[in-house]
């Protein structure tokens, strides 16, 4: 379980954080001081960003849907610094200051170049990137483990930390996330991708789907398992949006026999630890 702390983060976060058609917020009521800290996520599916304050407690943000980058490779570079222009301005509206840093993510093992790429996307939407990290070890700065694997399902990938003594000793990713479970999806109902999309993230139709795409989950424990063999793992966390698909946690377990913990809101996850991230590259 997460603790006390971390767990009323992350509910805060799915107050302050917003789907960007929901109606808009009011500003807050007071202006925040100190710094600010920002997490950029460019996801295969969704970008997330998400704003904390000077105590890392998250005050503002937004999510939606996107296809500006495929598995930590940006390929929509002017259509991703627009959308996050635009979500940048509209949070500023709304906590009544200007967003001038910020870190962001990519999943391991995406060159360093293409990393880079993800860093311009953040400093041409007018924020200095200040720190770059793998998505499971920003999940780690909330989840804070000590011992066990983090297991990040992505849109495209899957991506694992496997965490000894609240250290990162070993990351890999792999191709299957979201995106393929939306494509057998649309294969099954025979239904265009995007309403495939929709379809996978109703609640009330995935005990209905889970047959489906079960195979999928059993590819991303096949994965996981094969990742972390040598590897001491007594415990495992899922984070990613699509880890909150019913039953997904405990397909995982069935097959690598390891406790296995979804917290609630997995999507949120990362981009926070990404803007605890961007303290720490403040402070080096």
């Amino acid at each position: 379980m997460l603790k006390e702390n971390l767990r009323l983060t992350i509910e805060q976060a799915a107050k302050v954080i917003r789907w960007v058609n929901d109606p808009e917020p009011p500003p807050l009521a007071e202006v925040p001081e100190g710094d600010l800290y920002v997490g950029v996520d460019l996801g295969t599916a969704y970008l997330t960003l998400a704003v904390l304050d000077q105590n890392l407690q998250p005050i503002a943000g937004e999510y939606q849907f996107a296809q500006v980058a495929r598995d930590g490779l940006v390929v929509d570079y002017a259509g991703a610094v627009d959308l996050v222009k635009s979500m940048k301005a509209r949070v500023e509206k709304r906590i009544g200051r200007e967003l001038t840093h910020a870190a962001s993510g990519y999943p391991p093992g995406v060159p360093q170049a293409e990393v880079r790429a993800t860093a311009n996307v953040v400093e041409a939407a007018g924020m200095l990137c200040e720190s770059l990290v793998d998505e499971p070890t920003a999940a780690n700065a909330v989840i804070e483990m000590q011992n066990g694997a983090i297991v990040d399902v992505g849109g495209g990938t899957t991506g694992i930390a496997i965490i000894e003594n609240g250290e990162v000793v070993f990351t890999a990713d792999e191709a299957t996330g979201g995106t393929h479970l939306t494509l057998v999806i649309a294969g099954a109902k025979d239904i265009p991708f995007e309403d495939a999309e929709k379809l996978k993230v109703d609640t009330t139709r995935q005990k209905e789907l889970f047959p489906v795409i079960r195979p999928v989950f059993e590819k991303v424990a096949s994965i996981v398992a094969r990742q972390i063999e040598g590897y001491s793992v007594p415990k495992i966390v899922m984070v990613g949006g699509t880890s909150a698909f019913y039953r997904a946690d405990e397909v995982v377990a069935e097959y690598t026999g390891i406790p296995t913990w979804v917290p609630d809101n997995p999507f949120l996850v990362t981009p926070l630890g990404m803007a605890m991230h961007q303290k720490l590259g403040s402070e080096g």
